[in-house]
């Protein structure tokens, strides 16, 4: 049984206060019905002041999750630690930790775009050593002992559910991402299908005499709609999921190296490149049949209409998990 996960961003480039609203609320609908048909994870991430209303909150989200969900794990990936204040989030993880019963994954990443820095009058040059202490003091506060922070003693209370501390995992696709990891013994989420990252990751792990593991996506991870006339959802909403690969891919420098990203330039080229893919339930079947071990559905995908997004989960929880536990 493949990992299931649904993804989501809420973007919506032509959203109206109320029609996002909307969007949000059957996000979480929608994250209620994968928990009733035993999907994994919801998934979602942090991104700021960007104009088709990316998410900036992940964890408000991802409480909103918790308190309407009974067993699906949520996954942020990632943050991006330098712009956290790290007792605040220290404070909002282990609660968010406490209110789920230890189903809150975090990735820590340092992101890569400057203006996210700026907004927040953050040292674009200092993000390593920011990042630093950040999973520090994180580690630190979740004892719930006092400890040394930037000159005076803290504490962080309450203790988080999960022991020894809420699932945290350092993501990047640097050389440093993963010495970083290595380093305080935390497990690596590689961004994309780096082996020879893996690799450098276990040799410091050596190096440092820590323990850890990677997380590393498929050579493919692309991002799965559902539905029976591909070529016709194609060609309806195929520039919801080009409006959203254009986006990211430019905020991506050459030396960011990513599972989702995209070259494509106009919607046939996104459909032949196959990050984006539109699949009927049976090719879905065949592809977790061909070895994929992972399933990311991504049901709003750039604006996607709300009723669209929902066909999609409903062939994907309705059409493809019962076959897939067979």
């Amino acid at each position: 049984m493949p990992v299931t996960v649904v993804r989501f961003n809420l973007v919506d480039p032509d959203a109206t206060p109320g029609s996002l609203s909307d969007r949000y609320k059957a996000a979480l609908e929608m994250s209620t019905y994968a928990d009733d048909r035993g999907i994994s994870t919801v998934q979602t991430e942090e991104h700021h002041g960007v104009g088709n209303n990316w998410l900036p909150s992940p964890f408000t989200f991802a409480g909103a999750v918790f308190g309407a969900t009974r067993r699906i794990a949520v996954t942020v990936s990632a943050i991006i630690g330098p712009l956290h204040d790290p007792l605040r989030l220290a404070e909002d993880i282990a609660v968010l930790d406490l209110l789920s019963g230890g189903r809150l994954v975090t990735v820590a990443g340092i992101g890569y775009r400057p203006e996210e820095y700026e907004a927040f009058g953050v040292d674009w040059k200092r993000r390593g050593k920011l990042q630093d202490e950040l999973l520090e003091t994180l580690l630190q506060a979740w004892t719930g002992e006092p400890f040394e922070f930037r000159g005076r003693t803290a504490r962080v209370t309450p203790r988080p559910y999960t022991q020894p501390h809420p699932m945290l995992l350092v993501g990047g696709s640097s050389q440093a991402a993963a010495r970083r990891a290595a380093r305080l013994g935390l497990p690596f989420f590689p961004s994309a299908h780096l082996p020879e990252l893996e690799a450098y990751y276990n040799e410091r792990l050596a190096e440092y005499g820590t323990e850890g593991w990677t997380m590393m996506p498929a050579a493919e991870t692309p991002l799965l709609h559902i539905a029976d006339d591909p070529d016709r959802t194609w060609a309806e909403h195929g520039e919801h999921f080009l409006h959203e690969a254009r986006t990211y891919a430019s905020w991506q420098s050459k030396d960011i190296r990513s599972a989702v990203k995209s070259a494509a330039t106009t919607v046939e080229e996104l459909r032949a490149e196959g990050v984006y893919r539109v699949l009927t339930p049976d090719e879905c079947v065949a592809y977790v049949q061909d070895g994929a071990a992972n399933l990311v559905l991504h049901p709003l995908s750039g604006g996607m209409p709300v009723d669209e997004g929902w066909r999609s989960l409903h062939h994907f929880c309705e059409n493809v998990l019962p076959r897939l536990k067979e």
